[in-house]
């Protein structure tokens, strides 16, 4: 076999390889809090939990007392194109504030599904995950992207 064509067979295995990874790494694009990353039933298992170990200090409507609160403008700056791992990170290593890390991986998935509910974020069909794999590949928007707003025409 002669030199050009083995170099047109390993340049056509590298274009096909490469427009392989292209194609994966769009799949791959991170997912955001608006695309229905927890469930609503999850959110509300989260509750009594919320109302046990975390609204002492932020409040039973998550705005604030002690500590700072989990929705509104403020928040949503703070984590605003971070992923939602650190937020689960910040929870599960920090919180409560009076037993840091007492809380199971669940319970912080379950408490992130509440602070989105409460930020009117949809609510989708599957529960929020507690593994940081999956946590790493959905961003935090803090607000409403606009082709997920509701529009209202005016005639």
């Amino acid at each position: 076999m002669s030199v050009k064509p083995v170099s047109f067979v390993v340049a056509g295995i590298a274009a096909i390889a490469l427009s392989h990874s292209a194609v994966v790494a769009f799949q791959a694009a991170p997912k955001s809090i608006w695309d229905g990353v927890y469930a609503e039933e999850q959110a509300k298992r989260a509750e009594p939990l919320y109302s046990e170990k975390c609204s002492n200090c932020h409040g039973a409507e998550l705005t604030g007392n002690d500590a700072p609160a989990l929705v509104g403008a403020e928040f949503s700056a703070n984590w605003n194109d971070l992923l939602l791992n650190d937020l689960f990170e910040r929870i599960r290593l920090t919180m409560p504030a009076d037993s840091p890390g007492s809380l199971s991986r669940a319970q912080v998935a379950d408490i992130i599904s509440l602070i989105l509910k409460r930020a009117e974020v949809p609510a989708g069909k599957a529960e929020l995950p507690s593994t940081s794999e999956v946590l790493k590949g959905i961003k935090y928007i803090g607000s409403r992207p606009e082709s997920s707003a509701t529009t209202t025409t005016r005639p």
